[in-house]
């Protein structure tokens, strides 16, 4: 029973439960940069460089059966073996955007976690005490 009263304990911490938000909301999250990397950013990339279209940039290592299209989606799907550079490319942007994001998020925390400065320790009783005295001298 103490195991399992222990385990209660942990599932039920904050930090457990900061996790799996974190773990959800980063999923969801992945998923918006996924769509703006692969709709937006490319695309316009692509636009800029000579309408070069990323997820269709390979490099077949085999002979390309009879009746498959010369088309990525194609080529794997028959087995062909493509390197698929367009592909990493996408999925490289896409890490640095999903990174730096992340990156500022944690900066951002960081600063508002600042811890305040601490209170100043009380003046113990003597040097009170001392202080009205010489209050009291000066007078």
């Amino acid at each position: 029973m103490g195991m399992m009263q222990e385990f209660k304990e942990f599932a039920v911490k904050g930090n457990v439960m900061d996790l799996a938000v974190g773990v959800i909301i980063g999923a969801a999250f992945g998923k918006i940069v996924d769509s703006a990397v692969k709709d937006l950013i490319m695309p316009l990339i692509g636009a800029v460089v000579g309408k070069i279209d990323f997820s269709n940039m390979y490099v077949k290592l085999a002979d390309i059966p009879a009746g498959v299209p010369d088309n990525l989606e194609a080529l794997q799907k028959a087995g062909v073996p493509v390197f698929a550079y367009g592909n990493f490319i996408t999925i490289l942007v896409n890490f640095v955007i999903l990174a730096f994001v992340i990156f500022m998020m944690v900066k951002q925390f960081n600063r508002m976690k600042k811890e305040a400065p601490a209170e100043p320790e009380a003046t113990p009783e003597e040097v009170l005490l001392l202080r009205e005295i010489r209050d009291n001298l000066k007078k």
